[in-house]
Formats: C-alpha cells, sequence, structure tokens
C-alpha cells in the first residue's frame, strides 16, 4: 500500500489482518472485521487509542521487607530461592493469562516489548513482588514518554537487584548498570569509551532499595559528589543527569527506532534513511512512544507487501496468538509452561540483551516443541464438521481462511478432503503460520 493513497483509501481485508497481527497476539478475527473497510490512519488510531488493560489481581506475592529476612545465613538463601522461584512461575502465569484474555493486545504487547528492552529476572533478582510493580511500571509507561520510561526504569528496584545497582557506592563504584545503560539501553557501541562507563557508574552511586518499603531510595551518603567526565563533558553529574545527556544524544532515538523496526517491520537489517526519519519524529515529540508507533505503522515500509511474513513469530506470538485467533483450549495453568519450555519464559529473559528473537526462535529444538504445541492443540477437533469447534469458525471459503491465519501463501498443499476443521488445521501446521 502507497500511504498517501492509504490515508483515504479504505484497507482490504489482508491490510487489516496484516495491522491487527502485528499489534497484538494473532490476527484474530472480530478485530480485523472491526477494522476492515476503514482508512488506514483511522484504523491505526483506533488500534492505538484501545488501552483499557487492567490487569487483574497478581497472585500472592512476598513483599521486599520479607524477602530480606532471607538473605542472611546458606539455610536462608536456600529458603529464598525455593520462594522466589514459586512465586515466580504465579507471576508468569498472571501475565501469560493476561495476555490470553486482554482486549486491548496491543498494551500487553508494547509492555512485553519495553520488558525485553529493560529485562529483569526472576533467575537473579528472586523477588517477584518486585517485578510486579516493574511490569505495573512499564504498562503505564509504555505508550507515554520514553524519557519517563527510562527515568523509571533506572530507578526501579527490580532493576537496581538485576544490574546490582543497590550495591554501587562511592567507596566502590560498580558498573554493571552503566554499562548496560550505555551499550544496550540507549547510545549503544561505539559512542562512549570504557572510562565514560566507569564514570558514569560514579555518577549512579548511592541509588538503592529502601529495606522495609521496597522503594527506591537515594542514599547521599554513599553517592560520590566530585567531579567526573563523561562522552566529553566534564561536571558534577548525579544519575539524572546522566540520563538526560543520554537522551539528547540521537543514537538514543535512533537504537529505539531500530528495535521499532525489528518489532514492526522485519527481521531485516533495517533501512538507515528509515530510522533517522523515525528518530526525528521521536526526538522532535519530545520522545513520545505512541507518536513513534503510529509513524511506523502508518509507514510505507510497514505497509510495504514485501514486509509480510517478514517477521517470525514469537513463542508468545505462536501460543498466545494462536488461542486469541482460534477456539484450542490448553489444559489449565499450561500456558506459562508451554512459553518456557519454547524459550520465552516471562520475567526470564536468558540475558540483559532479552530475547533476540528472529532466526533465534527456530533452533531444531525450539522447532520440534513448536511443532508439538500446534498439533496437539488441533489433533482433537477432527471428529466431526457438527462439532463445536466448527461452529466457532468463521463461515468462509478455503481461499479467505488461509488469508486469514496465513501472512503468505500456504507452503503445503490443501488437504484432499473437505471440511474447515481440517482446512485450519493444515494452515495452522503449515510453515508460514510460524510466520507475522
Amino acid at each position: 500500500m502507497d500511504v498517501q493513497r492509504g490515508i483515504l483509501n479504505k484497507l482490504s481485508f489482508s491490510e487489516a489482518r496484516h495491522l491487527v497481527a502485528r499489534t497484538g497476539f494473532g490476527p484474530e478475527w472480530q478485530r480485523i472485521k472491526s477494522i476492515e473497510g476503514k482508512p488506514m490512519r483511522t484504523a491505526v488510531q483506533m488500534i492505538i487509542g484501545q488501552r483499557h488493560s487492567q490487569p487483574p489481581r497478581p497472585p500472592s506475592l512476598s513483599p521486599w521487607s520479607r524477602l530480606l529476612t532471607f538473605r542472611k545465613g546458606e539455610r536462608q538463601k536456600r529458603m529464598i530461592m525455593r520462594v522466589g522461584k514459586g512465586e515466580g512461575k504465579a507471576l508468569q502465569t498472571w501475565w501469560a493469562n493476561h495476555m490470553l484474555k486482554t482486549r486491548a493486545p496491543l498494551v500487553e504487547r508494547m509492555t512485553l516489548f519495553w520488558h525485553n528492552v529493560f529485562p529483569s529476572t526472576i533467575e537473579k533478582t528472586l523477588a517477584p513482588s518486585l517485578l510486579y510493580q516493574q511490569n505495573l511500571t512499564i504498562r503505564k509507561h509504555a505508550f507515554g514518554g520514553f524519557r519517563e520510561l527510562l527515568h523509571a526504569v533506572s530507578k526501579d528496584p527490580a532493576m537496581l537487584l538485576y544490574l546490582d545497582g543497590y550495591k554501587n557506592q562511592k567507596e566502590d563504584p560498580n558498573e554493571n548498570f552503566s554499562r548496560e545503560l550505555l551499550e544496550l539501553f540507549t547510545v549503544g557501541i561505539g559512542v562512549y569509551q570504557e572510562r565514560d562507563i566507569r564514570e558514569a557508574a560514579r555518577a549512579f552511586t548511592g541509588w538503592s532499595i529502601d529495606d522495609r518499603s521496597g522503594k527506591f531510595v537515594m542514599n547521599a551518603q554513599k553517592h560520590d559528589p566530585n567531579m567526573k567526565t563523561i562522552m566529553g563533558r566534564k561536571a558534577n553529574f548525579n544519575g539524572d543527569q546522566v540520563l538526560d545527556m543520554l537522551l539528547r544524544h540521537p543514537r538514543t532515538a535512533e537504537r529505539v527506532a531500530e528495535r521499532f523496526w525489528r518489532e514492526f517491520i522485519s527481521v531485516s537489517h533495517p533501512n538507515r534513511g528509515t530510522v533517522k526519519r523515525w528518530a526525528h519524529v521521536f526526538r522532535a515529540s519530545n520522545y513520545n512512544i505512541a507518536k513513534l508507533l503510529e509513524t511506523v505503522l502508518t509507514s510505507n515500509e510497514f505497509w510495504d507487501e514485501r514486509n509480510r511474513g517478514a517477521l517470525i513469530r514469537s513463542p508468545i506470538d505462536l501460543a498466545i496468538g494462536t488461542l486469541r485467533t482460534l477456539p484450542y483450549k490448553l489444559p489449565k495453568n499450561n500456558l506459562s509452561h508451554q512459553l518456557n519450555n519454547m524459550g520465552q519464559a516471562l520475567f526470564n529473559q536468558p540475558s540483559v540483551k532479552g530475547w533476540e528473537g528472529g532466526q533465534e526462535w527456530l533452533s531444531t529444538q525450539s522447532l520440534l516443541l513448536r511443532n508439538n504445541l500446534l498439533s496437539n492443540l488441533t489433533r482433537g477437533v477432527m471428529r466431526t464438521e457438527n462439532s463445536h469447534f466448527a461452529k466457532l469458525l468463521p463461515t468462509s471459503s478455503p481461499d479467505e481462511l488461509e488469508a486469514w491465519l496465513l501472512p503468505i501463501p500456504a507452503l503445503t498443499e490443501r488437504p484432499a478432503q473437505k471440511g474447515n476443521q481440517r482446512l485450519v488445521r493444515n494452515f495452522v501446521l503449515d510453515p508460514a503460520y510460524q510466520l507475522l
């Protein structure tokens, strides 16, 4: 679609399907039909405007003050590991089930996106109650200002635990957070020097967690008040000033734009001119995330048919997307377990880089697990065309079902036997179903 033409022209079914699949979890039929026939920009605004996503009450989680009492002695440390892992599983189930049921999937998709930009894990923190609070913080800022999000996450207690920021004090500066801040969260490699990491670490000394409340606290006695030289500038920097300095650098906006490309456009290397254009809009809007998202979703690159099927479904896209799109069922509380097995354990990314995504989702082992999930989901609905499952499918031709379930034409032949249930199963097991 040419964007200028698409502003006025009405979205076709396949165009509406593309927008819904990329901004939610799965090409849900009703969501597609709700924007089919709408002008492109109107449809995008409708999708972005669906933000009512109040999460359910969390599971019972131990407060930080209780967890602290376990951090003395080997026996207590084993206890906190058991508590952390047990409550962590409950937290994973809580979020996975919310993604499955929410009426505003883009909110959860954006929360998941930022959760992967700024990871903190159960395995490292052993503090699910803090991870829950971090999840609420990220969700609050998911469409707001990146400036506010970066400041909030940098002071987030789960992040202070995950990257050892709470250990950072003037007598013994800890560089873990400052290193990842520069390398991954903002400007990236090639912009800073090793000395900048050391000096930035000094600026963040004193940032810690209050023992009673589990909230951020600035301990002035542990802060280094002396002059620091960071990226060519010399001043008595504190942590907030370092964050603002990094936000002023154009590469920070470009790095975010590059991540939006990989999230919404393609696994291919982003076009440099496109990234610069999006980053300019982002900075001009004072880092308004919703504005950047609208820019991406109304771009020629997003609507270019060559980018259909150019993303690989993550385990969450595959499992939750299938369950939201089709009336299949999983055993109760089995969803987060399936995600863990396929390599996308919520609140437990493999490293501070998060899930790499793209081709990394498709190892020999993960493909076997993905195909087993889809095969098991689809196996039990083949008995009769008069089943409950068949009644829940849209009344559509084979070609329409294919256009609904697959982003590109099927790579396997259709079954010789007739019946929409069999045909849907064939599409779900087709290699093209792994794409987005």
